[in-house]
């Protein structure tokens, strides 16, 4: 490559306010674009290593705030006020209508199962005779290699391995609690330091690759549905069919007609979630506070439940069992994600469960209000009116 096509970095100080806009001068002449707006911000690029590299500025994002909302948990109690980064119109306004809805019911009641991040590290073999035997040794062997993985971190355990033979393969699910942190690069140093002490200790000789796509990094999988990646958290509430039908306008019959269709629907469609639209409240909350985006393709992925109840009132719950998660480290420390962070009271370590109660009874009240929206009618006449269709 020409030495002109190469971005300008500096080995000095790269992440600094000369040297983005130094590369925002180079982006110019290149492309022709004005970056002017993204040179506009007040955070200090020397908060920035280890969070991007070639920096040239900040994409600015509107950050709306819905609720109150109650929230009865078991680390998320009171009212609540959330943070969401969006540039559709009505998502703001229709998440405070369910949260309205949740208040008139008495608010929702979340808990979080378990939680488990994975790395999942493939071993090669000659045949498929040595694969099952090495996986009995992996088992006889189990509390060395946790000994192992674990001097690698303060914070990460590793509590069990899963285990799959494939042809002459033997498929290995590393899964460790990670405290307050996501812990994808946490695990992935932990597994590499286990990996590499199973291949020197191993009776079996063996090869590996350190991820053989089984932890499902950035991916949705069946796998997560039934064996928890991230937190597993359920947010439910009974919804008084009164409080529906004066604010909703919406009988809980219909609702549950409705909801029937619509599980059907998402069975034919072969979605990963059968509800409306998790992952609207869940991308605009992670941006909101520095989550890692991308983590939004496992995370939206769960189940909702419902039952019609005698009286006429109307159970409903959302299950997300691979909402990942963190209020330390990546870009929860960034200074405007921060400060959204502290509006949930879960800045720092201790408050990953108490922030992952909040998302799920986020996607229900968002859930609860396009449901009702579709059934009453108010679904594009309310994009009509405030979003992009006007």
């Amino acid at each position: 490559m020409s030495e002109d096509n190469r971005i300008p970095r500096s080995k000095d100080n790269d992440h600094s306010l000369e040297m983005a806009k130094v590369r925002r001068e180079f982006i110019k002449q290149k492309t022709g674009a004005d970056l002017h707006h993204t040179g506009q911000f007040s955070i200090d690029p020397a908060v920035l290593p280890g969070n991007i590299e070639n920096f040239i500025g900040i994409v600015q994002m509107p950050v709306g705030v819905a609720g109150p909302m109650q929230i009865n948990g078991e680390h998320a109690q009171g009212l609540f006020y959330v943070p969401l980064a969006t540039t559709e119109g009505t998502l703001v306004a229709s998440y405070s209508r369910g949260m309205r809805v949740i208040n008139e019911c008495g608010g929702v009641k979340t808990t979080v199962v378990e939680g488990f991040m994975q790395r999942a590290p493939a071993f090669i073999f000659n045949d498929a005779r040595e694969a099952r035997d090495f996986g009995k040794w992996v088992v006889d062997n189990f509390d060395k290699i946790k000994a192992v993985s674990e001097t690698t971190t303060s914070v990460g355990k590793l509590e069990h391995i899963q285990q799959w033979s494939v042809s002459k393969t033997r498929y290995l699910r590393f899964n460790y609690t990670t405290g307050d942190a996501a812990g994808q690069n946490m695990v992935g140093k932990a597994t590499l330091a286990a990996c590499e002490w199973i291949k020197a200790h191993s009776p079996i000789p063996c090869m590996y690759l350190l991820s053989g796509n089984m932890d499902t990094d950035k991916k949705h999988s069946h796998l997560n549905m039934l064996h928890s990646r991230g937190k597993r958290v359920i947010a439910e509430i009974v919804l008084k069919k009164d409080v529906l039908a004066d604010i909703m306008k919406v009988d809980t019959k219909v609702l549950a007609g409705a909801t029937v269709l619509a599980n059907t629907g998402a069975l034919m469609a072969g979605a990963a979630y059968n509800g409306p639209h998790s992952a609207n409240g869940i991308a605009s909350l992670y941006i909101a506070t520095g989550q890692d985006e991308a983590n939004v393709v496992e995370s939206h992925a769960g189940m909702l439940s419902h039952e019609l109840l005698d009286n006429g009132d109307f159970y409903i719950s959302v299950t997300l069992p691979s909402l990942i998660v963190a209020t330390f480290g990546g870009g929860t420390g960034l200074p405007t994600q921060n400060e959204c962070l502290s509006m949930l009271g879960c800045v720092g370590k201790g408050k990953a469960n108490k922030f992952a109660e909040i998302v799920a009874a986020t996607v229900l009240a968002g859930d609860i209000s396009l449901a009702c929206a579709v059934i009453a009618g108010h679904w594009v006449s309310s994009h009509d009116k405030m979003g992009r269709n006007r």
